[in-house]
C-alpha cells in the first residue's frame, strides 16, 4: 500500500525542480564559492542569483538575505545577537521559546484560545524599559494559527520603538505572500525543507540598519553576518523551491483548503468528541489539527503508522514527548483533551486519495481505541 503522507508541517517532499537545480553542484560546479579563480566564481554566481530570487519572493533587498543552515539557526542568531530584554509568545516554536525562557530578562506572553498572542499583555511587556527584541511567529507550526503581524507591529513600534521585531516565518511560505510581511518586521526566519527544498539550509533576513551580532564567526561569509562555507547546492535548491512555491501559492490555497475541510469533516462527522482546534478562518489551509476526546495520541499514532499514514501530535522536534503540547497548554486546551491531539498537515503532494485514506484510517483507529478502553 502506498504511503499516505500528512506531515508536511514537519517536512515537505522536495520539489522536482529543486532537485534538478541542485544536481550540478554536487559533482560539477563543486568549487568553494569564496575562492578567487574562475571555477569558484561560477559557484559564487549561483549563490548571487539564488539570493536575488529569494529577495524577490520575500520582498527585501538582496543584501538583506543571509543564508543559514536552518530556521533554528536563523532564530537563534537574532535572539542571541540583540542586546536587551527579549519577548515572545508562549506558543512559539522551541527554537524561539527555549532561548528566551533561558534568559534572565526573557518575557513569555500568553495567547488566546486560537494561539494568537495576547496583544494587551504584549503592549504591557513592551512598555518595560530595555526591550531589545520581540519575536512572534507568522504561522504556528502545530495548530496553523495565522498571526496578525500588522497588529503586533503596531504595538511594538508604539511601545518599544527601538526593539528589533522578528518573526519565525518558517511555516509561512506555502500560505502567505511574504512580501506583505517584510515591511512589518525587522527580521524573518525561513527553512527550505518546509516548502519543498532540501534540509540543512535556511534564510535570515535583516532590514537595512538592523545590527545583529553574528552567532557563527570565522571566515567572514555573508558579509561577516554568518561565517562558514556556503552550501551551494542547498542554497540553489532553496531558491528554486521558494520561487515555485510563490508561483503556485494561490491555486494551492484553493485546492488544499477544500481537501483540508473534506478531511476534517469526514472525521468529525464519523466520530463524536472531536474538536477542531482552531477555527478555519484563523489558520492556514494546510492545517487539519484536531483534539480527540477519550484517546491518547501515542496509541493513535501507532495505529496510523501501522496503516502507513504519516501524522504527528505536535512539532517534530518534540515527537516522543509524553506531555501535552506547550502550544495547546498556552491556548488553554484541557489537558485530557490535549492528550488526544492529532496534527494532520497537507502540502503540495497531497491528493484526494490521501485525504480519503487518512480519514478512513483515523476514524477506524479512534473507534478501535475507544472500544478497547470501554
Amino acid at each position: 500500500m502506498a504511503l499516505t503522507y500528512l506531515d508536511h508541517a514537519a517536512s515537505t517532499p522536495m520539489r522536482e525542480g529543486a532537485v534538478a537545480a541542485m544536481m550540478p553542484f554536487f559533482s560539477g560546479t563543486y568549487a568553494n564559492p569564496s575562492g578567487s579563480h574562475r571555477f569558484a566564481r561560477e559557484a559564487r554566481r549561483a549563490i548571487d542569483e539564488a539570493r536575488d530570487d529569494v529577495a524577490d519572493v520575500l520582498g527585501v533587498a538582496p543584501g538583506s538575505v543571509i543564508f543559514t543552515s536552518c530556521g533554528t539557526e536563523a532564530d537563534n542568531t537574532v535572539l542571541a545577537g540583540v542586546s536587551g530584554a527579549a519577548v515572545c509568545s508562549a506558543a512559539e516554536h522551541h527554537a524561539v521559546l527555549h532561548p528566551i525562557e533561558e534568559r534572565a530578562d526573557g518575557v513569555v506572553i500568553g495567547t488566546d484560545a486560537t494561539g494568537h498572542i495576547d496583544l494587551d499583555r504584549l503592549a504591557d511587556a513592551c512598555r518595560t524599559p530595555g526591550v531589545g527584541v520581540v519575536s512572534v511567529m507568522a504561522v504556528n507550526n502545530e495548530v496553523g494559527t495565522i498571526t496578525d503581524l500588522g497588529e503586533v507591529a503596531a504595538i511594538v513600534r508604539r511601545e518599544a520603538p527601538d526593539a528589533v521585531l522578528h518573526t519565525d516565518a518558517v511555516q509561512a511560505p506555502c500560505w502567505l505572500d511574504l512580501r506583505s510581511i517584510a515591511p512589518l518586521v525587522d527580521a524573518m526566519s525561513f527553512s527550505a525543507h518546509k516548502f519543498g527544498g532540501p534540509k540543512g539550509v535556511g534564510v535570515l533576513t535583516l532590514a537595512p540598519g538592523v545590527a545583529v551580532d553574528p552567532l557563527i564567526v570565522g571566515g567572514g561569509q555573508e558579509r561577516e553576518r554568518r561565517s562558514g562555507t556556503h552550501n551551494v547546492a542547498g542554497i540553489v535548491g532553496l531558491a528554486t523551491a521558494l520561487v515555485e512555491t510563490d508561483q503556485d501559492r494561490a491555486t494551492e490555497q484553493v485546492r488544499l483548503t477544500a481537501l483540508r475541510d473534506r478531511l476534517v469533516d469526514a472525521v468529525t462527522g464519523s466520530v463524536d468528541g472531536v474538536v477542531e482546534t482552531v477555527p478555519r478562518d484563523r489558520k492556514v489551509a494546510g492545517s487539519a489539527h484536531m483534539c480527540i476526546d477519550g484517546i491518547e495520541n501515542e496509541a493513535l499514532l501507532y495505529l496510523l503508522d501501522e496503516a502507513d499514514v504519516c501524522a504527528s501530535a505536535a512539532s517534530a522536534c518534540a515527537s516522543g514527548a509524553m506531555e501535552p503540547s506547550h502550544v495547546l497548554a498556552a491556548m488553554g486546551v484541557d489537558r485530557c483533551l490535549a492528550l488526544g491531539a492529532l496534527r494532520l498537515t497537507l502540502g503540495h503532494t497531497t491528493t484526494d486519495a490521501d485525504v480519503d485514506r487518512a480519514a478512513e484510517v483515523v476514524v477506524d483507529a479512534v473507534r478501535r481505541l475507544r472500544a478497547r478502553a470501554s
